[in-house]
C-alpha cells in the first residue's frame, strides 16, 4: 500500500504565519516516553501511516514547502550534536524519526497551482495507479488513535474504497456523506454532498482515505466545482455512480481536527495536549486557562 499526502494548500485563514510557513508543519503536543512533545502535524499524520505499515509516500507540495523537505531530510549531525549536550532523550527522539524517513520511500510532486483536493490527488497518478492507496491530508490529524490503521483493516476485510466519517454539530462546514448502514460503524456511501446549505446527515469527511486506482480516470472526466477546484469527493461520487463500493466507516470517540483556523489550531492544540497525558503541562495549562486575563 502506497500513501498520498496532501501538503500544497495556501491556508489562507491562518495567514500570516501560512504566508511563508505550511500550515502543516505548526506543531501539537506528541507523547513521547511519558512527557509531551511538540511534533508538525505533518510528522504525526506521516508517523501514524508509517505505523499502519506503509513505506512509501508521495507528498503532493507547493510553493514555499521547502520548509517541509528540509523537515523530511535527515540531519544526523544535529543528532550527534544533541548526544555531544547530553541531550540524549532528544536525540534518541530526532534519531527515530529520521529512521522511519530513512526505511520510507518518499517521492515529491510539485502543485504549483492550488486546483483542489482533486488536482493534487492525479499529480499522484504515476506513483500509486497500480493498486489500491491512501490519501490522508497534511493538515488534518486523528489524535491519540492511529484510525489510518483502522481503515487499512477494515479495506482488507471489505474491500472496496474506505473513507474515515466523523460526526459533527456543525455538517454544513464539511462534505458529508448518504448512505446505509451495513455493520458496526460501516455505511454503504450512495451520495457525497460538499459543504451542504441543510446538510442530509452529520457524517462529515475527514479526508483520510483507501481509494482504487479507478480514482484517477474519475478525476481525469471531474470538471470545476462552484469553487473553481477539482474536488476529490466528486471522483468519490463517480465511483458510487459506476457501482464501485465505496464505504464510510465511522471513527466514533476519536479525536479529529481539520487545522484550517485559529480556532480548529487551538483545538488541535487542546485535544493533543490532553492525550499526551503529560500531568505538568496539563495542570500548566489548566492554571492559565482558569485565570482571567488581564484587563486594561
Amino acid at each position: 500500500m502506497k500513501a498520498v499526502v496532501l501538503a500544497a494548500g495556501l491556508g489562507t485563514r491562518l495567514i500570516p504565519y501560512s504566508k511563508e510557513m505550511p500550515k502543516e508543519m505548526l506543531p501539537i503536543f506528541s507523547p513521547e516516553a511519558g512527557r509531551a512533545v511538540l511534533k508538525p502535524i505533518l510528522q504525526v499524520v506521516f508517523e501514524q501511516l508509517y505505523d499502519a505499515g506503509i513505506r512509501e509516500f508521495c507528498f503532493i507540495v507547493g510553493r514555499g514547502k521547502r520548509t517541509v523537505e528540509d523537515h523530511f531530510t535527515p540531519d544526523w549531525s544535529y543528532v550527534e550534536f544533541l548526544e555531544r549536550k547530553g541531550k540524549v532523550e532528544l536525540a534518541e527522539m530526532l534519531g527515530c524519526f529520521y529512521k522511519r524517513v530513512e526505511d520510507s520511500s518518499i517521492t515529491w510532486v510539485n502543485q504549483p497551482v492550488p486546483k483542489g483536493t482533486g488536482d493534487a490527488v492525479l499529480r499522484a497518478q504515476y506513483f500509486a495507479q497500480n493498486g489500491y492507496f491512501v490519501v490522508a491530508a497534511g493538515d488534518n490529524v486523528f489524535i491519540g488513535r492511529n484510525v489510518a490503521e483502522e481503515l487499512l483493516k477494515l479495506h482488507s476485510k471489505l474491500g472496496g474504497a474506505v473513507m474515515a466519517v466523523k460526526r459533527v454539530e456543525n455538517p454544513s462546514r464539511y462534505g458529508v456523506v448518504v448512505g446505509e448502514i451495513v455493520g458496526k460503524r460501516i455505511i454503504r456511501v450512495r451520495r457525497i454532498v460538499e459543504k451542504p446549505r441543510i446538510p442530509p446527515s452529520n457524517l462529515a469527511n475527514t479526508s483520510l482515505y483507501v481509494l482504487p486506482p479507478e480514482t484517477f480516470r474519475a478525476l481525469k472526466q471531474c470538471g470545476p466545482s462552484p469553487r473553481g477546484e477539482i474536488e476529490l469527493t466528486d471522483a468519490l461520487q463517480m465511483l458510487v455512480d459506476w457501482g464501485h463500493p465505496v464505504y464510510a466507516y465511522d471513527v466514533g470517540d476519536a479525536y479529529w481536527v481539520d487545522v484550517g483556523t485559529p480556532r480548529t489550531y487551538l483545538d488541535a492544540l487542546l485535544l493533543s495536549l490532553k492525550v499526551s497525558g503529560d500531568a505538568d503541562i496539563l495542570l500548566r495549562a489548566e492554571k492559565i486557562l482558569g485565570s482571567r486575563p488581564p484587563t486594561r
